[in-house]
């Protein structure tokens, strides 16, 4: 089955540092072990390309706060990246729970229609 385990319209802050903050209510798709407080995953961009991500949660206080970094920075500058693109995490989960995620960027055209940032000329 698959899903939208992550979708947010990107920061200025977000575009330009190693991490990007996480909606709350995403972090159900993201499996963090009791004895942890981050979840390491690999996700397929729209070229097949393998990136390397982290989401990590807050070790005190009220509230959790998610963030995702790893190769989010690296992620970030090569797909260039600005405020207001729309980043989603496609998340697949099979018969045995095992779960693989794909990224997606998109930026929206003056006409209201998103488009995968690697349809822009560099």
């Amino acid at each position: 089955m698959e899903e939208v385990a992550m979708e947010k319209s990107v920061s200025k802050s977000d575009a330009t540092n190693n991490r990007m903050e996480l909606p709350m209510e995403s972090l159900r798709n993201f499996p963090i072990p009791d004895d942890q407080n981050y979840f390491e995953f690999v996700a397929m961009d729209m070229g097949d390309r393998p990136w390397e991500f982290k989401v990590s949660i807050r070790n005190e206080g009220k509230y959790k706060k998610p963030w995702m970094s790893g190769q989010w920075g690296s992620y970030a500058h090569e797909k260039r990246l600005k405020k207001g693109d729309r980043v989603k995490l496609i998340m697949q989960v099979e018969g045995n729970g095992v779960r693989s995620y794909r990224i997606t960027a998109e930026r929206k055209l003056t006409m209201g229609i998103w488009i995968p940032v690697e349809d822009f000329a560099s």
